[in-house]
């Protein structure tokens, strides 16, 4: 259940996103959830192999480069999936980073509670 909850949050943050940046355009409800499950699938895939390639630059950097990797990555699945599509790199950075936050914030609200255990 918690992949399914996962892939809507996605859907709806890049769906947030696309409303607040001119440069991120999903066209359809099929490319909005194609590009969630395309990013979902990056992140947990070719990122983990990115940061460990990255590691050298993202310290010199002081870990500014991170936002580039997150950036590539929104872009890969957008060149990925027919009916979204970025503006170029800058569009592709500030849209990883709006819908990390938007998700992040969505999995804060939507997060299963706990039930008090009986003592």
């Amino acid at each position: 259940m918690s992949l399914l909850r996962s892939w809507v949050v996605n859907s709806a943050a890049l769906y947030v996103t696309t409303r607040l940046l001119d440069g991120v355009r999903v066209d359809g409800a099929e490319a909005l959830i194609g590009g969630a499950l395309a990013i979902g699938l990056i992140n947990a895939l070719v990122r983990p192999i990115l940061r460990f390639v990255t590691f050298p630059i993202t310290v010199l950097t002081l870990g500014l480069f991170y936002f580039v990797l997150n950036g590539l990555m929104f872009y890969l699945a957008a060149s990925l999936i027919p009916g979204f599509a970025l503006d170029g790199l800058v569009a592709a950075i500030l849209g990883a980073l709006v819908m990390s936050v938007v998700a992040t914030v969505l999995h804060v609200f939507l997060k299963p509670r706990r039930k008090p255990r009986d003592r």
